[in-house]
């Protein structure tokens, strides 16, 4: 059977997951802010959690229709078959989001909801399962509009950006699956030289020691769907083996290059490379941006610098951006910067004229993504060499 999943990711991804979905055989692709919905089988959740690279989650649509008040929204929900999709030993949280609904509360939205799952469960065998808010077996999710309600159930469990090696949860400021979208969007390939001189914990690093080990994103960890009546355990064992299998040796010579001012970032960094099994593709050295050297001719630099919040430190970046601008210019003629940041001021101050400015967003942050062609002593006035010959 033909089911219908959605799949949210960072804004300004969409485009590039909904190509990615297609690779992975899905059908249907229909491309909305902030995810993509797509139809396929089954077996196709599997596959999408495991490889995914840019998705956030992958979420199995298992009902849909019109309400006015909080009884229709129960009865739409009552209505689904639930004990057909987990059994009712399975812990349950249920959450609900909504965009102009016209119902009052959402904490009253969810308690009808999962009300309605409970209900269902206890009318067909007498039990009910229990709720677990913060470690549950199943995620039921209901997006809520101003006529429509949409019931999913969530095949991933924790978010797919979560791939498994991290020790400190919430070190990284930049998501996994938006740093394998910037690699994506900055062009490069495995084999080309990559470098990132402020890697902080690595994320960017590891993101494409990943795909240049053609190392599948989600191999170290577990899934939502692995606790639904559907799930199959052998084939899902199959399919993980011949992940496995596909795994590359690193090269001779790294052509990924990390480095950080920071020696606690250095540590944090080789840890999390060696725990993802990549550390192998990936150079690591402490250094300063405005002091080092390029580690090839020509190369991209995939960034996610530092953005002050606080007055002394925005001063100090302030004063830190023409400096970077001034040494790639030096140092690095014939590559091309990316540089991620919610911090606006960085075009204007680091002294460099973009060729595309993306907007993206990294959570609730408001980001670009400025590409920055390097030719040697260029500057932003033209009073030498241009930077770049035209602007798109």
């Amino acid at each position: 059977m033909i089911e219908q999943f959605f799949a949210p990711c960072p804004r300004g991804l969409e485009g590039m997951l909904a190509a990615e979905l297609d690779r992975f055989g899905a059908g249907a692709i229909q491309v909305t802010d902030g995810g993509v919905a797509f139809a396929g089988d089954l077996t196709l959740a599997p596959t999408a959690n495991l490889e995914s690279r840019l998705a956030s989650r992958i979420l199995w649509r298992v009902g849909a229709g019109g309400y006015r008040d909080d009884r229709d929204l129960y009865a739409l929900v009552q209505s689904i078959d639930w004990p057909r999709l987990f059994a009712v030993s399975r812990t349950l949280r249920v959450d609900v989001t909504a965009t102009r609904s016209p119902l009052q509360s959402l904490e009253f939205a969810t308690l009808r909801v999962k009300d309605a799952v409970c209900d269902r469960f206890r009318a067909d065998g007498g039990a009910r399962p229990s709720v677990d808010k913060r470690a549950p077996d199943v995620r039921v999710s209901a997006y809520l509009t101003e006529r429509d309600a949409t019931i999913y159930v969530d095949t991933s469990g924790e978010p797919l950006f979560k791939r498994g090696y991290r020790r400190d949860a919430d070190e990284a400021p930049l998501r996994e699956n938006l740093a394998a979208g910037l690699l994506a969007l900055s062009g490069w390939a495995p084999g080309t030289t990559l470098l990132d001189p402020m890697c902080g914990s690595g994320t960017i690093a590891i993101e494409a020691a990943l795909i240049a080990a053609d190392r599948a994103p989600g191999l170290a960890r577990s899934f939502g769907f692995q606790k639904l009546v559907w799930y199959d355990g052998p084939a899902w064992q199959r399919q993980k083996q011949a992940a496995r299998d596909r795994v590359r040796a690193a090269p001779g010579a790294p052509s990924i290059f990390a480095s950080d001012i920071a020696p606690a970032a250095i540590g944090k960094c080789g840890a999390n490379l060696a725990a993802a099994d990549v550390a192998a593709f990936v150079r690591v050295d402490q250094a300063d941006i405005v002091e080092l050297a390029a580690p090839a001719a020509n190369g991209i630099i995939v960034c996610n610098p530092p953005y002050g919040e606080r007055l002394g430190d925005a001063e100090k970046l302030a004063a830190l951006y023409p400096r970077i601008g001034d040494a790639l210019k030096r140092r690095f003629a014939g590559w091309t910067a990316h540089f991620l940041t919610a911090d606006l001021r960085l075009a204007k101050l680091i002294g460099l004229k973009p060729a595309r400015r993306t907007p993206l967003h990294n959570g609730p942050l408001d980001c670009r993504l400025f590409a920055f062609p390097l030719v040697a002593g260029s500057n932003r006035d033209g009073s030498r060499t241009p930077m770049v010959k035209s602007a798109s």
